[in-house]
């Protein structure tokens, strides 16, 4: 799998370009500002893409503007963006469009690197990963309207829930939560009832959840 790294901290990127490459992915160009991401990307018809969300020239919003620029041309790129803080808004804006194939994740992540590497791979399948961290402030915001599509859920389709907004599959909530997997499909069932999420493939229902969860959440 061809992969582009973007961060203009240089020891993070090479760290970064260091647990990929020993993982087994052809690092095929590593950069440290927008622009030259989206240059390297076209250039080596990237797979992957692993960047900074503040990235040069303004060290703003800079590598989710370069990732929708990617996906625009390369739509099957998958793409993880990094960031130094809990940005919840910028999670919600990033997933939006199209969450299949898309991460964001805190930098300290990396330093996890199982948890990381897991991630990537999950990414690079055409999956979904949002960091931990970023859904437990979600979580944290309470629901207080009774108008509001969460409200309708139990604690436990609440949890399971949250832990398809990280990424994971049913056997990983199972896992997570002590349960069996076919307990949690029922959770699972029970979210997409509620939430008037029509039967489509599983994938595009797991996306749309987790979209009404961020929205009510992070709103």
């Amino acid at each position: 799998m061809r992969v582009i790294v973007g961060d203009d901290a240089v020891l993070l990127r090479e760290g970064v370009v260091h647990i990929l490459t020993e993982d087994g992915y052809d690092v095929v160009a590593a950069v440290g500002s927008a622009p030259d991401l989206v240059r390297a990307a076209r250039r080596h018809a990237a797979e992957l893409v692993i960047a900074d969300i503040r990235m040069p020239p303004t060290h703003t919003d800079d590598g989710i503007v370069a990732a929708r620029q990617i996906r625009a041309h390369q739509p099957a790129t998958a793409i993880i963006l990094l960031s130094q803080y809990v940005e919840a808004t910028a999670a919600l804006d990033l997933f939006q469009d199209n969450s299949a194939g898309l991460g964001y994740l805190l930098k300290d992540r990396v330093l996890e690197i199982q948890d990381f590497l897991d991630s990537v791979r999950r990414v690079a399948a055409g999956g979904s990963a949002i960091d931990p961290a970023v859904v437990a402030q979600l979580v944290g915001r309470t629901v207080t309207s009774s108008a509001e599509p969460l409200a309708v859920l139990t604690d436990r389709e609440s949890e399971a829930l949250a832990l398809m907004a990280e990424g994971l599959s049913n056997s990983g909530i199972a896992a997570r939560l002590h349960v069996g997997v076919r307990t949690v499909e029922t959770y699972t069932s029970a979210v997409f009832t509620k939430l008037d999420i029509h039967p489509a493939s599983e994938e595009h229902r797991r996306v749309k959840a987790v979209l009404a969860y961020l929205r009510t959440t992070g709103a």
